[in-house]
C-alpha cells in the first residue's frame, strides 16, 4: 500500500476486497471470485450478457475484448463462437493477462491475449468484426484516441459495443462520483465523463451511428440487478414510506408499465456515475 492509503496494483486491491467479509456480494457482483471458470460462467449465463448476446444476434467472426481484465467477456464471446483476442495490459495471475491465459487453459477456449493498452492496439487496420469494450472508455487516459484506434481495427460494417460507462451530468458532479465508488479509494483509475464526451469522441473517430443504452433501459447497464429484482427493490422501498406492499406488487404486476415507469424515470436520473452502454457501427 502506498503513502496516501491506496494499494499500488489493482491486484493487491482485488486481493484486499476478497478478504473482506462483509464484500462477499460486491466481490461477486464484479466477478472477482474463484475460481475464475465458475465467474466467467455465471457473467456467460448472466442478464448482461443475454443482453449482449441478442445484439450479437447473426454476427460472427473475430472479436476483440478491450481492457479483457480476469476475461470472463472474453470467455463469453468464446463461448457465443467469435475467435477472441484479449487485450489487457496487466499481466496479474488474478486480474489481468495471466489470469485469462489460465481461465482460456481450463475452459479448453481458443483465447489469444496480448498485453498493450486502448490507446495503442497492436493491430493492423480492419483486423476484427467486433471490438467489444466493457467499462474501459471510462478509464482510458485519451478517449477520442481509443475510440479512434477501435475504429480503425473494425473491418466496414463492424461493431463496437461500448458496455457500462459511467457518465455524470456536470463537471463538478465528478467527485462526488469518485467518492461514493465502492473501489476507487482502494486503487483509483476511475473516472466519468459527460454523456456527449462519449458520444462525441465516438462519431468522431468515424461511426457512422452511435446508438445510447440509456441506465434503466438495458439489462446490460441495470446488471447486477435485473428487471424482476429491480421491480421487487422498488416495491420494498415504496412499501417502506407507504406500507401497502400488495397495492404496489398489483400496480408493477405488467412488465409493459414497469418498463413505462423506468421509461419516465430516465429523465429525472441524473445519478453521478451512472451507466450507458454504446452500440457503435462502421460503414
Amino acid at each position: 500500500m502506498s503513502g496516501n492509503g491506496k494499494f499500488t496494483t489493482w491486484e493487491e486491491a482485488v486481493v484486499w476486497l476478497r478478504n473482506q467479509p462483509d464484500q462477499g456480494q460486491l466481490v461477486r457482483d464484479a466477478f472477482y471470485d474463484d475460481p475464475l471458470t465458475m465467474a466467467a460462467d455465471r457473467y456467460f449465463r448472466s442478464s448482461e450478457w443475454q443482453a449482449v448476446a441478442a445484439l450479437l444476434s447473426g454476427r460472427s467472426g473475430s472479436a476483440l475484448d478491450v481492457g479483457a481484465g480476469r476475461g470472463i467477456a472474453s470467455y463469453a464471446l468464446a463461448r457465443s463462437g467469435f475467435e477472441v483476442t484479449a487485450l489487457e495490459p496487466d499481466g496479474s495471475a488474478i486480474v489481468g493477462a495471466a489470469a485469462i491465459r489460465d481461465l482460456a487453459a481450463q475452459a479448453e477456449l481458443p483465447i489469444h491475449v496480448v498485453e498493450e493498452f486502448s490507446e495503442r492496439l497492436p493491430f493492423a487496420d480492419e483486423t476484427f468484426d467486433l471490438v467489444f469494450a466493457r467499462a474501459v472508455l471510462h478509464h482510458t487516459r485519451d478517449l477520442d484516441g481509443a475510440c479512434r484506434e477501435m475504429f480503425r481495427v473494425l473491418r466496414p460494417g463492424g461493431m463496437l459495443i461500448a458496455a457500462r460507462e459511467h457518465v455524470i451530468s456536470k463537471e463538478s458532479d465528478l467527485q462526488q462520483f469518485l467518492d461514493q465508488h465502492p473501489l476507487h479509494h482502494l486503487y483509483g483509475g476511475e473516472h466519468a465523463y459527460l454523456l456527449d464526451r462519449y458520444t462525441g469522441a465516438l462519431t468522431s473517430a468515424g461511426f457512422a451511428e452511435v446508438e445510447t443504452l440509456a441506465p434503466l433501459q438495458s439489462p446490460i447497464n441495470l446488471f447486477p440487478y435485473t428487471m424482476q429484482t429491480l421491480r421487487s427493490a422498488v416495491v420494498e422501498k415504496l412499501t417502506r414510506k407507504i406500507p401497502v406492499a400488495p397495492l404496489w406488487r398489483a400496480a408493477f404486476a405488467s412488465q409493459r408499465v414497469f418498463a413505462s415507469l423506468l421509461s419516465l424515470a430516465e429523465r429525472f436520473d441524473h445519478r453521478p456515475g451512472r451507466l450507458y452502454s454504446f452500440v457503435c457501427h462502421k460503414a
